[in-house]
């Protein structure tokens, strides 16, 4: 859905998005892929649409109420038009996803003797093994609900599987009974292996063990036959907190903590059911869910596939990615300190493919270090188990004064944001909110050291989370520096976010919402005035998504003058690429490979004195207009070099990258990566050898 707006083009961002998921399930598709990585692509896909269906569907269906047929803005669609193009697009995709699974990975895994066995294909051994499984340690989590004489509708979970069941009498005596379980994953584990044989591994799925075993779980009543089918509801996962609370600091958490409950009965967004279920039962479960306005999805025999991330570990070392070990940074491994080496130079680090421990060890070495008073840190998204946040208290320990932001709503990483929040503040650190409306959404660390009777700063900027879990599978770059002209400002923004003083006036960096978007445009306009004036003129930008109207509006008139546009873009691009008078010299890739492309990267030639910027912040009205966001820019000519070096190989990239076209879709052609080049493993070599 492509709209024009004063003869500008803009692809609706929630149908760009779908071509975004489409894109991982492209890695599930193509047979080159290692087969247990292509199961985790369909895992990532399904994890993906459920968020969509949670946020983005979920903010339609509001949006719906208002304006019904009425178009959401000058670049949208009306709701229904919207939400009857991401129907049609989901349940080909949803097609698609079963196609890949039945008829590729099922046989796939067979052919290697491994073997996921449903209900009807265990045999009586296995079954009786099953049945003692079933007995010591699944039928008293069970608690089905009889359907059919409620006056209340029962409450599904969001995220949580269930069986639809059917009780028959083979007699005809009785009428037929229906009743619904929750199937206890998480409790559980989804998988269950059975022993292995002679024959191979065989793998049965939790729901499976119950469907066997439901004249145990019925067994009061006198049915004989039984039915059942997976559903599962998404809800939306919005919550909204009063932004008129004075007692905003006091009360914040609170409120969220009292917001994640109402989350979990969220309105339904979203039904997915097993399409073998027969029409009368759908219709009659729909009834007493009370399913109105809700994209009714038909699926597969399985739900919820983003559990298949946690698939048993079988099969073979070729079945797999190779190991790609985190390289070392050879000037850092060499450092007793490594306050040394930063004082010295600015340092580069890209992960996964190098360390986040780095900063872990600078936390540490700053715990410790006599001459460090103060650390500030901004924390966006916290691991589970987060070893920054572990160095931090430490640091508390040791005397230093720890002062963190953290933006507790971070989107469905609230709980663990909120637990860390509690430890923080009972280790003794001054732990400061964001604003309703304004999330923090800038990564940096402001490490204050005493040097020569002088305050010296240390700073980490990043493109990502201080997240140790994620920075295993996130591409992100980082710095370390003590460079005055990014400090001092950095300095600024600390003091802004936990002083609540005026806003500086930024010369270095480029601050949202103060002065980034006006300065972004500014530098694109400039592209577009040098390629008028005949002068070398280029702009080079890679980010997640690309929404903003202004932004495509400036990168459609650089293009109508001449200058030449590549963008990388991960997922949402509402720019339209290749049209002849508006966009022919904007080309856009994506690159879905076996990491997620996080970083955000900006170059412009600025007639032979490029500018580059890494940010934290993509080209969306949200993150330019309504976050704290942070872009800064590199000034050491090494680290630059080292950036475009990898830039240009994700540039150059033809086996993992795809060329989006005119509407949106992937030009892409699966198939082996030998002979190609292939840019997460030549940037990973590329580091390698640097190291050397």
């Amino acid at each position: 859905m492509i709209k024009t707006h004063k003869g500008y083009l803009f692809k609706d961002r929630e149908i760009s998005w779908l071509y975004f998921n489409e894109r991982v399930l492209q890695e599930a598709e193509n047979e080159a892929t290692p087969l247990m990585e292509r199961i985790k692509f369909l895992a990532i896909f399904s994890s993906n649409l459920d968020e969509f269906f949670r946020v983005r569907v979920a903010q339609l269906r509001r949006v719906q109420r208002v304006n019904g047929k009425k178009a959401i803005s000058d670049v949208q669609n009306s709701p229904d038009e919207i939400l009857e193009a991401i129907q049609l697009k989901t349940q080909t995709l949803q097609n698609r996803f079963n196609n890949i699974y039945q008829n590729s990975i099922l046989p796939s895994l067979a052919a290697k003797n491994i073997f996921l066995v449903n209900d009807t294909q265990v045999n009586e051994e296995q079954k009786q093994q099953v049945k003692e499984y079933f007995k010591a340690n699944i039928i008293n989590l069970l608690f089905p609900i009889i359907i059919d004489d409620l006056r209340h509708t029962p409450h599904l979970r969001d995220r949580s599987i269930y069986l639809a069941v059917r009780l028959n009498d083979s007699k005809n005596i009785l009428s037929p009974k229906h009743a619904i379980i929750e199937v206890p994953v998480g409790i559980l584990n989804r998988f269950y292996q059975l022993p292995t044989n002679e024959n191979g591994n065989f793998i049965i799925c939790l729901e499976d063990i119950i469907k066997l075993n439901l004249s145990r779980i019925f067994q009061q009543f006198d049915y004989d036959t039984y039915e059942a089918y997976i559903i599962k509801i998404t809800r939306d996962a919005e919550f909204t907190l009063d932004a008129d609370d004075r007692d905003y600091t006091v009360t914040l958490l609170d409120k969220i903590q009292k917001s994640l409950k109402q989350r979990s009965r969220g309105v339904p967004t979203r039904f997915v059911y097993d399409a073998a279920m027969p029409k009368p039962m759908l219709e009659l479960f729909a009834k007493k869910l009370e399913l109105k306005n809700v994209n009714m999805v038909a699926g597969g025999k399985y739900h919820n596939f983003k559990d298949f991330m946690d698939f048993p570990k079988v099969g073979n070392p070729e079945d797999y990615y190779p190991s790609l070990p985190a390289l070392g940074v050879k000037a850092l491994d060499k450092a007793k300190y490594l306050f040394d080496v930063i004082s010295q130079h600015d340092v580069l680090l890209h992960h996964p493919y190098q360390s986040f421990d780095y900063l872990i060890r600078l936390l540490r070495e700053a715990a410790i270090d006599p001459n460090v008073h103060t650390i500030k840190i901004t924390l966006y998204r916290v691991a589970k188990h987060s070893n920054v946040v572990n160095a931090l208290i430490n640091a508390i320990k040791n005397g230093k004064i720890v002062i963190v932001l953290m933006e507790l709503q971070a989107r469905f990483d609230e709980e663990s944001n909120i637990y860390w929040t509690n430890q923080l503040q009972e280790a003794g650190a001054h732990v400061h909110f964001g604003k309703p409306g304004q999330k923090v959404h800038t990564k940096f660390c402001l490490i204050y050291r005493k040097e020569n009777n002088h305050t010296v700063k240390y700073a980490h900027l990043s493109t990502g989370n201080y997240n140790g879990m994620t920075s295993r599978i996130y591409s992100d770059f980082a710095i370390f520096t003590k460079d005055l002209r990014l400090t001092n400002e950095l300095e600024m923004i600390s003091d802004q976010l936990f002083l609540n003083l005026k806003r500086g006036v930024y010369k270095h960096l480029l601050v949202a919402p103060d002065n980034m978007k006006r300065r972004f445009l500014e530098m694109i306009e400039n592209e577009t005035n040098n390629k008028k004036a005949g002068k070398p003129a280029y702009i080079i930008a890679k980010m997640n998504s690309l929404v903003d109207n202004d932004v495509i509006k400036k990168l459609y008139e650089a293009s109508k003058a001449g200058v030449r546009i590549q963008l990388i873009v991960r997922g949402v691009c509402s720019l339209v690429p290749r049209v002849n008078g508006l966009s022919e010299n904007i080309e856009v890739i994506s690159i879905i490979d076996r990491f997620l492309e996080h970083s955000r990267v900006y170059i412009f030639g600025n007639n032979g004195n490029e500018q580059m910027y890494l940010a934290s912040a993509d080209w969306m009205s949200r993150n330019l207009n309504n976050r704290i966001e942070c872009a800064f820019p590199i000034y050491n000519q090494e680290i630059k070099e080292s950036i475009k070096a990898i830039i240009n190989l994700q540039l150059a990239d033809n086996c993992k990258a795809r060329k989006i076209n005119e509407h949106g879709e992937n030009d892409y052609q699966a198939s082996n990566c030998e002979g190609k080049l292939r840019s997460q493993i030549e940037t990973y070599q590329l580091l390698k050898e640097k190291n050397l």
